[in-house]
């Protein structure tokens, strides 16, 4: 298969240097419905090599992970064979004790032991871990939340997704759903979402819900949209990235749908912040990475909002690693693990 390996990446808390044999490399993998990503990472938060491949989701499971193994085999070069173990993260609900993947949205998989399939394929133990979790672990150890105790992340991409540092320690959950922060009711009776509820945080500001919403409106008025269609190509195609391109290219229509969008995102932050009540609050995801200043423009709602005690020592900032979040926190997850189990 062809390679894409990029330069090896220095993330901005990392030291400069190439690693040696036996330093602490780990392979991230990050899994969505539309592709992998992995990479060797070193304990200081170096990408080393890297490799992005399409996910063929028509494939099964098994097929995947054997595309998974070729790449760590033949894309990912010499540090991959100094590696001690691989972490990855998927989009997906997962019993994380023993890595089965219990349902994925976005794939057509159910009740997967996944984590032997992958130490079987690959050869390295392994662990698996949902995805946001994961770039929660990565924006903790080596982004936006370093050196932080307290911290909250809520990424914005095609569904809204969360994870949760409390007292120094990433949170789980008994059944491994802390921080499902999406599906937050922030409108009793609202939209339906894609999980059974109605009204979650996600059925709004999601980036499926964004363009769903926007089409709704567009079809309800057709004069005033008339720019927004034109820039998509047609009503049905119109998508999150097509409503903020234009948002950004001052239409008013586009302007007032995420106008919208920014009050949904910030009542569902005053709840967190509120329940919570992080050090950090950190933004990031597709949706966020698109519009840079919708972080700004809902932190002055959430200052305005939530309890005066909550935002006293609150900072809220976008995510510091981007698309290298998922990798670098499912190396870490992996990383972690191997600790564990030697000090078990």
């Amino acid at each position: 298969m062809p390679s894409s390996k990029r330069p090896p990446r220095r993330s901005p808390t990392a030291a400069k240097g190439s690693a040696a044999p036996g330093s602490g490399l780990t392979i991230g993998v990050d899994m969505g419905g539309t592709k992998i990503a992995l990479a060797v990472v070193s304990e200081d938060g170096r990408i080393l090599a890297s490799h992005r491949h399409p996910t063929d989701t028509a494939g099964s499971i098994d097929q995947v992970i054997s595309t998974i193994a070729s790449c760590v085999q033949t894309c990912l070069g010499d540090p991959a064979s100094e590696a001690s173990a691989l972490g990855m993260g998927i989009a997906a609900q997962l019993r994380e004790r023993d890595g089965v993947l219990l349902e994925a949205p976005n794939l057509p998989w159910r009740n997967v032991p996944l984590r032997a399939k992958l130490e079987k394929a690959v050869g390295l133990p392994s662990t698996v871990t949902n995805d946001v979790r994961a770039a929660t672990l990565g924006e903790w150890r080596f982004g936006a939340g370093r050196g932080e105790k307290d911290i909250v992340c809520v990424f914005v991409g095609t569904g809204v997704g969360g994870g949760l540092v409390a007292d120094g320690r990433l949170r789980y959950g008994p059944s491994d759903t802390a921080g499902e922060v999406g599906h937050l009711t922030i409108v009793s009776g609202g939209r339906a979402c894609h999980c059974r509820n109605n009204g979650c945080l996600e059925a709004y500001a999601g980036g499926w819900a964004i363009a769903e919403r926007t089409r709704e409106l567009a079809r309800a008025h057709p004069n005033e949209s008339a720019r927004l269609r034109s820039l998509a190509g047609s009503l049905e195609r119109i998508t999150a990235e097509t409503v903020a391109q234009a948002y950004r290219g001052g239409d008013p229509f586009s302007q007032g749908i995420l106008e919208s969008t920014i009050e949904y995102l910030a009542d569902g932050l005053v709840g967190i912040v509120n329940a919570i009540n992080p050090k950090v609050l950190i933004l990031g995801g597709g949706v966020i990475d698109g519009l840079p200043n919708l972080v700004r423009a809902t932190e002055a709602l959430v200052r305005q909002r939530a309890l005066p005690a909550a935002v006293a020592p609150l900072s809220i900032v976008r995510a510091g690693l981007g698309e290298d979040a998922g990798v670098m926190g499912a190396a870490e997850a992996a990383r972690s693990a191997l600790a564990r189990g030697a000090n078990a």
